[in-house]
C-alpha cells in the first residue's frame, strides 16, 4: 500500500499586506513548502510574473513562483488562469513523483474572473493517478457551472478505474462540495471541517482535496502566527491510501 500526502494551499501570490505595508513572503512560503514532506502540492494564486512587483521587491525571485517554490527533487508545473496588466497568474502542482502528462482547461464563468483548471496525471510506484487543481470563482451560480465542467471533464478525460484526486480554493464551504462531487464517486478525507480562511482566524473551510478510487486517512490544518503570516488561507493537508492497481500509462 501506498500513502500519498496531498496538500493544497492558496498562496495569495506570495504577498501579504496592502499598500506600502505589503511583504514579500515568497521566502517563508518556499522554506515551509520544503518542510511540509508532502507527496503532491496543489498551489492557486501562484505567479509566473509580476514586473510591478518585481520591481518593489528587491529580492523577488527572478524564477516563477512554482519552480522557486519546488523542493530540491520535485518537479513543479504551472499554466496560467489570468493575465493581468503587470503579469500573470494561475494554478500549479509540485510533485515528487514522475509526471505523466498534463493539460489545462479555461473555467471562467465570466470576463472579470479567470479561473481555470490544472490537470495532471502522475505514476506513483507505476500507477497512474490524475490530479486535478481548481480554482472556483466568488460568486456561486458560476461556481456551480465550474464544477459541472470539471465533472464533465473528469467523465470525459480520466478513466472510471483510475484514481483521481481534485484539489484547490473551492470558495465554498464542505457540505456543498461534497454533495456537488458525491454524485460522481468522491469522497473528503474527514466528515468534520478543517478551517482554512482566513488565516488569522480560521472560520471556514474553503480549501478541499477529495478523492475517487483512494481511501481517506485524515485531515489537518497547520496553526501559528508563521502560517498566518504567510497567506489569508491556511494549507490543508490530507493522506489517503493508494491500493494497487491500474498502471501507469
Amino acid at each position: 500500500m501506498t500513502t500519498l500526502r496531498v496538500v493544497t494551499y492558496n498562496i495569495h501570490k506570495g504577498v501579504q499586506g496592502l499598500g506600502p505595508l505589503r511583504r514579500l513572503e515568497i521566502h517563508n512560503l518556499s522554506h515551509a513548502m520544503a518542510h511540509m514532506d508532502a507527496d503532491v502540492l496543489c498551489l492557486q494564486e501562484v505567479r509566473k510574473m509580476h514586473h510591478g512587483e518585481a520591481r518593489h521587491f528587491p529580492h523577488w525571485p527572478q524564477a516563477p513562483q512554482a519552480d522557486y517554490l519546488a523542493p530540491v527533487g520535485y518537479q513543479a508545473i504551472y499554466r496560467t488562469n489570468a493575465i493581468t496588466r503587470h503579469g500573470e497568474h494561475g494554478n500549479a502542482l509540485l510533485s515528487r513523483w514522475p509526471i505523466v502528462q498534463h493539460q489545462h482547461e479555461d473555467m471562467s464563468d465570466h470576463r472579470l474572473e479567470q479561473r481555470g483548471l490544472l490537470h495532471v496525471e502522475l505514476d506513483v510506484a507505476g500507477q497512474g493517478v490524475h490530479v486535478l487543481v481548481v480554482h472556483l470563482g466568488l460568486i456561486r451560480a458560476g461556481r456551480v457551472r465550474q464544477l459541472q465542467q470539471l465533472t464533465r471533464f473528469i467523465q470525459r478525460e480520466i478513466p472510471l478505474t483510475a484514481p483521481v484526486l481534485v484539489a484547490g480554493d473551492f470558495n465554498d464551504v464542505p457540505a456543498w462540495v461534497v454533495r456537488h462531487l458525491a454524485a460522481v464517486g468522491f469522497v473528503a478525507p474527514v466528515v468534520k471541517p478543517c478551517a482554512t480562511f482566513p488565516s488569522r482566524l480560521p472560520l471556514v473551510q474553503l480549501d478541499h482535496v477529495l478523492a475517487r478510487g483512494l481511501v481517506p486517512l485524515g485531515a489537518q490544518v497547520p496553526r501559528g502566527m508563521s502560517w498566518a503570516r504567510m497567506s489569508d488561507h491556511l494549507p490543508l493537508i490530507t493522506e489517503w491510501q493508494l491500493a494497487p492497481g491500474v498502471p501507469a500509462c
